[in-house]
């Protein structure tokens, strides 16, 4: 048996490819769009793809499974558990509990564990050359190390009200029918730490069946009420794009072309400025120091596609700043959540004077400095953190905006109005100034270090929920 993880880092998502080498045949797992990674590495190790599947309909990305089954021939097998709401609404062949797929030697069983979403399978696979007994299984998003993937999804992303507590319990059900395979059995999950399809998911690759039920306190939880209650209770803020990831999921993808280059843009015409969205991939303080007028800053790190997912329009184009030899990584990452039109890129800001003006900065100020002058310079600070981080503590007065709904809340403010924001670190707070800067805000600052900087000084009050303690 031929077994390869694929890690995106950004995604914090793995998919997976498994193949019988006696007879070349070969399956592939949870496909992003750029899908040429999978048939370079079947290519690589002589291998065909005859099956690609999923394991559910996914919220946080967009789906490769049909375009890689149409490039490589293959039959694409999806999920038909999920009830009409949830069928595929493109040919596939059906799965169902119990179905088997067969790679030569390697016998792969569809195992239905739903709760993540209704439709979700596992799928069990047995090397029936080395023995009887089942290898390792690939749980998608419904079991992880440490953790379980959360069912609050289906009402909070894809609006199905009220579905919340009735996913919690099914997954409850999956939990009890995960426990019956044997121990040894190895887990491969399809996130890690870092995904929002979870609250506390482990950063390893891989755990064991005999682990998790040692360690995992959703295995290890025998009574229904109380794990209802700990899985629906602090979950992070969901992507408002989950929701579009899963019906275009469901009603099929179009395909990317993964052959298109971002090209230099040495000058932008108006027209290409007024409607495009420049996106701004260097880091907080650089951008500071001097942007392109509504431009958006999205540093290029382990979050960037999150937060381009969340904060782009995917109907307009984009024109990034950033280096040239980042640019066609971060055209690939945008496909996937969706942002297809990659219109061209600088690697100067000041290439794009000709369409959005002159440069413009953001302040940047330390938290020593701000805790000395607050009380002379009045305005309104904002902390653009999780509801969680916020209530664990945060600055005292300090205002709760989810970076995430920054957008709809600055209606509320006035173009002069003095806006102080920070997250835990800088780097969300330096998107959120520049989202507002953006919006029209001309007096924003930047809380430079975060949170984690301002508990760090001498005599700071921390505010947690109505009581406020020495820091």
């Amino acid at each position: 048996m031929y077994f390869e993880r694929f890690f995106d880092k950004g995604l914090a998502q793995a998919s997976y490819l498994i193949g019988c080498q006696q007879t070349g045949e070969a399956l592939v797992v949870d496909p992003l769009r750029d899908v040429d990674r999978y048939l370079d590495a079947a290519q690589r190790e002589g291998l065909r793809i005859t099956h690609v599947t999923e394991t559910h309909i996914h919220a946080d990305f967009l789906s490769g499974a049909r375009q890689l089954a149409a490039g490589s021939g293959a039959q694409l097998l999806i999920s038909d558990e999920g009830g009409e709401d949830w069928l595929p609404r493109y040919d596939h062949t059906p799965l169902h509990d119990g179905d088997r797929i067969q790679l030569g030697r390697v016998s792969i069983e569809t195992l239905h564990t739903p709760g993540h979403t209704p439709e979700h399978v596992s799928f069990v696979v047995t090397d029936t050359a080395a023995g009887n007994e089942p290898v390792m299984v690939l749980t998608g998003d419904f079991l992880f190390v440490g953790d379980v993937g959360r069912p609050d999804l289906l009402e909070n992303a894809a609006g199905v009200a009220g579905s919340a507590e009735t996913s919690a319990r099914r997954l409850f059900s999956s939990t009890r029918r995960i426990r019956r395979l044997p121990e040894f059995v190895q887990v491969w999950p399809g996130h890690g730490a870092g995904s929002a399809c979870g609250k506390a998911l482990g950063a390893l690759p891989s755990t064991t069946v005999g682990y998790e039920l040692r360690f995992n306190w959703a295995l290890r939880e025998e009574s229904e009420e109380r794990f209802v209650r700990s899985v629906l209770s602090g979950q992070p803020e969901v992507p408002d794009y989950f929701g579009r990831m899963k019906l275009t999921n469901r009603d099929g993808v179009p395909a990317f072309d993964v052959e298109a280059r971002a090209v230099k843009l040495d000058a932008l015409s108006k027209s290409v400025g007024s409607e495009a969205q420049i996106v701004d991939t260097r880091s907080v303080e650089s951008f500071s120091r001097g942007h392109s007028a509504g431009a958006l800053n999205i540093p290029d790190d382990g979050s960037f596609v999150t937060w381009a997912g969340w904060l782009l329009d995917p109907n307009r184009p984009v024109v990034l700043v950033a280096r040239r030899e980042r640019v066609e990584e971060l055209r690939l990452a945008l496909g996937r959540v969706g942002v297809d039109e990659v219109r061209g890129y600088v690697e100067d800001p000041g290439d794009l004077a000709s369409v959005s003006g002159p440069m413009e900065t953001i302040p940047l100020v330390s938290a020593m400095e701000y805790a000395r002058s607050r009380d002379d310079h009045p305005g309104t600070l904002i902390d653009v953190r999780s509801t969680d981080e916020y209530a664990a503590g945060h600055i005292p007065g300090a205002r709760h905006i989810h970076l995430g709904d920054l957008r709809d809340a600055a209606r509320n403010f006035g173009p002069d109005q003095a806006l102080t924001v920070y997250c835990e670190s800088g780097g969300r707070s330096g998107i959120a100034a520049s989202l507002l800067r953006g919006l029209g805000m001309n007096n924003v600052t930047n809380l430079s270090g975060g949170f984690a900087a301002y508990r760090c000084l001498d005599g700071a009050e921390v505010e947690r929920s109505e009581e406020r303690v020495p820091g």
